[in-house]
């Protein structure tokens, strides 16, 4: 596939604080992108860059193969949707959509039937004569996307395009958000903190620490193959074990995890005898003491294959609707979580319950420990 944006090497800095180490990245035609990370990551200021609002200290950005770097924003192919909007409060839906044409010195005819259609793309085609005090936060979302579209730029820019809408509406408008991009076939790339948005619709996602790239990879495999403990507990909820290495043979990592062996297959080069081992919420099945069988959370039985096993004490239980949330404490004081869905024929049990928590090999994420992060003394045989 080709490539339609490529930054090489891009830096800067704000009064001696690095924002961008030397970022390289490649995205490419017709993908829907995500730059995601905490904030003060560098996500908005790349984008940014990319937009010709900001300058680079040092590398290089390329459009098409073309060196933008130095091209103003306004000569660049790209246009840009802001989280507040910013449409112009004296015109009417019609002239907002139009103003990028007019600048163009387009015929009337030409924008009429252009502006026609971008509001008929974002499904507001009766709202042309209305202004934009009469709007909702949603319709001014789709009145800002067609004013971006109706330019036809090679990349649409989105900077949290739906961070000011209610949780609802925000889900309603990813869908929308997502359909309008693959009818359109256009590069998208959108800046969020929003895990859950970048998840639903981003095709690769890009997760930014510190001003750096920790990885760019689809959602599944973030999710599920994260290279670093930053990305594991960024996406998503996770609970960590940690432990020291005891035994290393064929990547199936065993870890002595305060008295309890851990097993998982090792996806990263670990760095010394010291692991920590991730294990989502809801790849946790559990058995209760003197209590029925409900160590599969979707009406199958356990699967054959090897299983890590902990026991845990039951501390509270929380419910949201679709699903119950048992959070334990491990003999070694270390809080796991795990999710159950609400199928309404769930057996749970009460607080202080002793629980054995199962889950498959593996569905354990073996990591390199965050710096200071191993409290425990390693074994001293590990391999």
């Amino acid at each position: 596939m080709n490539k339609v944006v490529s930054l090489k090497n891009i830096s800067k800095s704000y009064d001696d604080e690095t924002v961008l180490r030397n970022v390289d990245l490649d995205i490419r035609e017709g993908e829907f992108f995500f730059l995601l990370g905490p904030s003060g990551c560098g996500k908005t200021t790349l984008l940014r860059i990319i937009a010709g609002l900001l300058e680079p200290d040092a590398g290089q950005i390329l459009l098409k193969n073309n060196d933008i770097t130095r091209v103003p924003a306004h000569k660049r192919d790209v246009n840009t949707v802001f989280q507040n909007y910013a449409l112009f409060p004296h015109m009417n839906v019609f002239e907002n959509v139009a103003f990028g044409l007019r600048m163009k010195k387009m015929s009337e005819t030409s924008i009429r039937s252009k502006v026609t259609e971008a509001l008929k793309l974002v499904d507001l085609p009766e709202f042309a004569a209305r202004m934009p005090s009469q709007m909702s936060g949603g319709q001014m979302q789709r009145v800002a996307l067609a004013r971006a579209i109706v330019n036809e730029p090679a990349v649409l820019l989105l900077d949290e395009p739906l961070g000011a809408l209610d949780v609802k509406l925000r889900r309603q408008m990813q869908l929308e958000l997502r359909q309008l991009q693959r009818k359109l076939g256009t590069t998208f790339v959108c800046v969020t903190h929003d895990q859950e948005e970048a998840l639903t619709l981003g095709d690769r996602i890009a997760v930014m620490n510190k001003g750096r790239f920790e990885q760019i990879d689809t959602a599944d495999n973030l999710y599920h193959h994260p290279d670093s403990l930053f990305v594991c507990d960024f996406l998503g909820d996770c609970n960590f074990i940690t432990g020291g290495i005891h035994e290393n043979s064929a990547n199936l990592i065993t870890a002595d995890c305060s008295g309890v062996s851990i097993k998982g297959f090792s996806r990263v080069a670990l760095n010394g005898r010291d692991v920590t081992i991730g294990i989502r919420p809801e790849k946790i099945r559990i058995l209760f003491e003197n209590g029925p069988d409900t160590s599969s959370t979707n009406g199958t039985a356990l699967q054959t294959q090897p299983q890590n096993k902990i026991t845990a004490t039951l501390t509270e239980i929380i419910f949201t609707g679709s699903q119950y949330t048992l959070v334990c404490i491990d003999s070694s004081g270390t809080e796991l979580r795990v999710s159950l869905p609400n199928t309404g024929r769930i057996h749970l049990p009460e607080s202080g319950a002793s629980l054995t928590l199962i889950w498959n090999v593996e569905d354990s994420i073996v990591l390199n420990p965050a710096p200071g992060s191993i409290t425990q003394p390693s074994d001293s045989g590990a391999a």
